[in-house]
C-alpha cells in the first residue's frame, strides 16, 4: 500500500509541472545548499563550518531574490533576524512562531506565493526538512561541496544523477584548511 504522503507529493509535482509548462522553461525554484563528503548540512542546529567564500557566493546568489526556509534554519541566522536585501519567507506549522518575515504554515499556502514569484527569483535555502518538501519541486542546484567530513546530524537529499546533470563546476577553493568546490547541476527533464 502507497504511503498518503507519497501521494501528496506526487500530486504536488503534477501541480508545478503544469504550472512550470504553462511559463514557457520558467525555473519555479533553485535549491542552494553547502554539504560536506556525506551530503551533511548542519550538526546541533547550526552549519557545520563558515566558510567566507561560500558566504560570499550565497549572497551573491540570493541578494535581491526570494529565500525559503524553515523555523530551524531562521534560528541560526544572527539574532534571528532575515537577511537583508531578500523576501524571507519561513516554512513553519509553528503557528505561535514569531519572526521578522513572511510565515507560511503549509507547502500548499507556501506554493500559492511561489507561482507568483518571477523565474530565478525564488531560492530553497534549508534546513533538512524543507529541502526533502522543496527539492523535488527545483529545477536548478546550487551545490557547494565541501571535501572534508563533519559528524552530521542533518542532511541533504541525495543528488542522483538521473535526476540531476551537472552543468558548472568551479575550480577548487581552499579556506583555512578546508576545500571546496561550488557546483551547479540543472534537473533532468
Amino acid at each position: 500500500m502507497q504511503n498518503p504522503e507519497d501521494n501528496h507529493s506526487l500530486l504536488m509535482r503534477a501541480v508545478i509541472d503544469s504550472i512550470i509548462s504553462s511559463r514557457e522553461d520558467r525555473i519555479l525554484m533553485i535549491a542552494i545548499v553547502v554539504v560536506d563528503e556525506e551530503m551533511g548540512i548542519g550538526k546541533d542546529g547550526q552549519l557545520l563550518t563558515y566558510i567566507s567564500g561560500d558566504l560570499k557566493y550565497f549572497k551573491e546568489k540570493t541578494v535581491g531574490k526570494t529565500i525559503v526556509f524553515g523555523r530551524k534554519t531562521m534560528d541560526t541566522f544572527p539574532n534571528k533576524k532575515p537577511l537583508p536585501n531578500r523576501r524571507s519567507i519561513v516554512l513553519t506549522s509553528d503557528e505561535n512562531y514569531e519572526c521578522e518575515c513572511e510565515k507560511v504554515g503549509s507547502i500548499d499556502e507556501f506554493f500559492e506565493i511561489a507561482k507568483e514569484i518571477p523565474k530565478d527569483e525564488l531560492l530553497v535555502a534549508g534546513g533538512a526538512s524543507v529541502y526533502k518538501q522543496l527539492l523535488p519541486y527545483c529545477d536548478k542546484l546550487l551545490l557547494t561541496r565541501i571535501y572534508r567530513k563533519f559528524g552530521a546530524d542533518a542532511f541533504f537529499p541525495e543528488v542522483s544523477e538521473r535526476e540531476w546533470s551537472e552543468v558548472r563546476a568551479s575550480d577548487l577553493h581552499e579556506e583555512n584548511g578546508i576545500q571546496y568546490r561550488f557546483f551547479e547541476y540543472e534537473r533532468v527533464r
